[in-house]
């Protein structure tokens, strides 16, 4: 059985941004732990290319709507690559395949009487590619997104039949654990207890779109052919397009991971949609919060965007998956703050953790030529086995809850209840008593394995990081289900000289 999961499909009208790599590091998270406990796992990504918002673009650049989309795709995946995000596809909605997909499924919706013409009317935002029916009585009315002008609209359209599945998606969105965070969920109840109309599925004279089989002029209204991205993207790499073929790989979604100002089309157009085909909705729907900067809301107009490259360049990629995973409750609002980067960044793994390992292995090192071998090994009784016991134990609700901030949090107290056993017994002073070898030795044993159950909880967060911590203990790649247990740390074998896991952040620029 495989696990499907997937961030969405970004818009190619810019280059990728600090909320794509949020989402991004957060589903490559999740997969990494599944991963782990030996699933199955497609990680979708891609990007989102069609669209009238992506054809004035190109034309203010003054180049061809697909080379626009080529130049963006690319530095999209490049990007991922840059992050060492662990994606199984990235899918392109110029993909030619993918036009293939959305006419098969099309075709399904249409045989089943749900595409009726009509006409739309209405103030329309270019840059969310959506109609803003709360602007119907306003005289000049603004996105509340992007605070830019909406523009009226009065054309004809085809239309999906979204009033025959009210009762389906209030069924639908009733079920515990669809929409999460619970917040998401009332936002969407309220909005279907007002009552589903019908939505636009096509745009006439728009040339930058996938043409509308049997219907002249029209061409498929953004949304709907990039919400079958998903299913394009389960395909295998040189296979035919064939609809059922990629179902039969991977669907419904596990989970789609989004922003919450796309989470109407996720939790409600997206699943009635499917329903309408013949197949099953996606089982989940987790909608994020935004993030602003110093307290303030990010815009080029302000000039206090991130450039998700120069950040890379400046702090690496464990410094920003460890603040944003780790300081965010994941589903909420969060502000991204330099001094707290620095402040987490360097007490928390330089010096907490980092120092924990180093000053171990090199205690260990120098009395013991590597991990201690005491006549008797601490048991699963002993105090820091207790608590690596219970940071095990809670660490896959976590991460299933996708609560990374709790798995950080546990991960971390587990190697500062190390530092604390080590103060407490004071190795360096009681080495200096031939008859307290033995004892030093557990004590060090204890406090390394520690360290590498440590490194096992950081594993899907700080995957890097992770396997420094491990490759200083001498110890191979991760299975949870082996090596998430205490004891595991084979005694006796020779440790390497330590190294610093992560050298201090030191920034005096703005990032």
């Amino acid at each position: 059985m495989t696990d499907t999961l997937t961030t969405p499909l970004y818009y190619v009208n810019d280059k990728p941004h600090i909320g794509s790599v949020y989402t991004t590091l957060a589903v490559d998270t999740l997969a990494r732990f599944e991963r782990l406990q030996g699933d199955d796992v497609m990680f979708i990504t891609g990007c989102d290319e069609h669209g009238q918002k992506i054809q004035r673009t190109a034309a203010a650049a003054g180049v061809e709507p697909q080379q626009h989309c080529d130049q963006i795709s690319a530095q999209f995946k490049a990007n991922w690559k840059d992050w060492g995000i662990s994606n199984d596809r990235f899918i392109r909605t110029t993909d030619p395949r993918h036009r293939s997909i959305v006419e098969q499924f099309f075709q399904r919706v249409e045989a089943n009487g749900d595409i009726v013409e009509g006409r739309q009317q209405g103030w329309y935002c270019v840059a969310c590619e959506e109609y803003k029916d709360d602007a119907a009585d306003a005289t000049d009315p603004i996105c509340p997104i992007h605070q830019r002008s909406l523009e009226w609209r009065d054309e004809s359209n085809l239309f999906f039949r979204l009033s025959r599945y009210q009762q389906d998606i209030e069924s639908l969105i009733a079920q515990e654990g669809f929409i999460r965070p619970l917040s998401r969920r009332r936002e969407v109840e309220r909005f279907v207890e007002g009552g589903l109309r019908d939505f636009s599925i096509s745009r006439l004279d728009l040339p930058w779109g996938l043409p509308v089989p049997g219907h002249d002029g029209h061409t498929f209204y953004v949304w709907f052919d990039a919400l079958l991205g998903y299913i394009t993207a389960l395909l295998e790499p040189d296979e035919e397009p064939d609809l059922e073929k990629a179902l039969a790989r991977g669907w419904p979604a596990d989970l789609h991971v989004i922003g919450k100002d796309i989470l109407r089309f996720h939790a409600v157009y997206w699943p009635a949609m499917c329903l309408s085909a013949g197949i099953e909705p996606p089982r989940a729907v987790f909608g994020h919060g935004f993030l602003t900067r110093e307290g303030q809301k990010m815009g080029k107009s302000l000039g206090n965007t991130i450039d998700p490259a120069r950040l890379l360049e400046r702090c690496g990629a464990d410094a920003v998956r460890w603040y944003l995973l780790r300081d965010i409750q994941f589903g909420e609002d969060g502000d991204i703050q330099q001094q707290r980067l620095l402040d987490l960044v360097n007490n928390d793994l330089a010096n907490t953790i980092g120092n924990l390992v180093n000053r171990t292995v090199a205690m260990a090192r120098k009395w013991f030529d590597g991990v201690p071998a005491p006549e008797a090994l601490p048991d699963t009784q002993h105090p820091l086995a207790s608590a690596a016991a219970l940071a095990l134990d809670q660490a896959p609700a976590h991460y299933r809850a996708l609560a990374f901030h709790l798995a950080a949090q546990d991960a971390l107290q587990l190697a500062i209840d190390a530092n604390g056993y080590l103060s407490e017994k004071a190795p360096w002073s009681a080495i200096k008593d031939p008859a307290n070898r033995d004892a030093v030795a557990m004590d060090l044993y204890a406090v390394l394995e520690t360290a590498r159950l440590v490194g096992v909880l950081l594993a899907p967060l700080l995957p890097d990081l992770s396997s420094r911590l491990l490759m200083q203990l001498d110890q191979p790649a991760i299975d949870w289900q082996r090596d998430a247990i205490w004891g595991r740390l084979s005694a006796g074998v020779p440790l390497p000289e330590p190294i610093p896991l992560l050298q201090r952040l030191e920034l005096e620029e703005a990032i």
